[in-house]
């Protein structure tokens, strides 16, 4: 399959709101054997990217948008509904989003990959006041508190959010991880509000989880700050 191709045909059918050509476009992505979280990663992520980066350019309708939004959404549910769930991997996380509707697509999307990648994951969403954040974590006991987010005015919040966890030192051992737009936009904002680890993408993501599973035990193994390919 023609990965640029089948990103560009799948664009145009959702920001039309043709729901049913984009359904027949994943069914024929599953004709040619393309695994589930595959076209999630690699088509359904910089499909998304694509629209949050015209949308906040004011290059797509307020509209386009919302078709587009909707019918990935729809989408995203479809494709899931296939994932095969890989081994436990005995470690939970907490994850909470933006405030907007892309934000939130975008977090769903990360969620589910996490779920299927063998995470316990309970996701919040967006609109969650840090006083019940807070209140999840003492109670959960997460690994992770995963916080993503696209928008710039979101910063403020998120790092007072993690100087009071800081502060308070209820779950030293707890990761805090960021990502999402607003941390590609502005590189060493995350180390700069206290995060742990960052990333560009899902599999970024995944990958760092797995190859820093006890970063807050070295500081100095953080990835924060290092050089990464930049995403929209």
């Amino acid at each position: 399959m023609n990965t640029e191709l089948f990103i560009e045909n799948l664009f145009s059918t959702l920001v039309s709101g043709d729901r049913f050509a984009s359904r027949k476009l994943v069914d024929a992505a599953f004709d040619h054997g393309i695994e589930p979280t595959t076209l999630a990663r690699e088509v359904f992520w910089p499909t998304l990217n694509n629209i949050t980066t015209l949308y906040r350019q004011d290059q797509l309708t307020r509209l386009a948008q919302q078709y587009a939004t909707r019918s990935l959404s729809s989408l995203m549910a479809q494709v899931q509904s296939r994932y095969e769930i890989g081994e436990d991997r005995n470690r939970s996380i907490c994850m909470f989003c933006g405030p907007d509707q892309l934000d939130d697509l975008a977090a769903q999307l990360v969620a589910d990959l996490l779920e299927a990648d063998g995470y316990t994951v309970y996701f919040g969403g967006g609109n969650i006041a840090h006083d019940d954040i807070l209140a999840e974590v003492h109670e959960r006991k997460p690994d992770v508190l995963l916080m993503f987010s696209a928008g710039g005015s979101d910063a403020p919040g998120l790092r007072q959010l993690i100087d009071h966890v800081r502060s308070i030192n209820a779950l030293p051992d707890m990761q805090i991880v960021v990502g999402g737009g607003l941390f590609n936009r502005a590189p060493g904002l995350a180390e700069e509000i206290g995060a742990d680890l960052w990333a560009t993408g899902p599999e970024d993501l995944m990958d760092q989880l797995v190859q820093y599973p006890d970063v807050r035990a070295d500081l100095e193994e953080r990835t924060v700050g290092r050089g990464r390919t930049q995403a929209a």
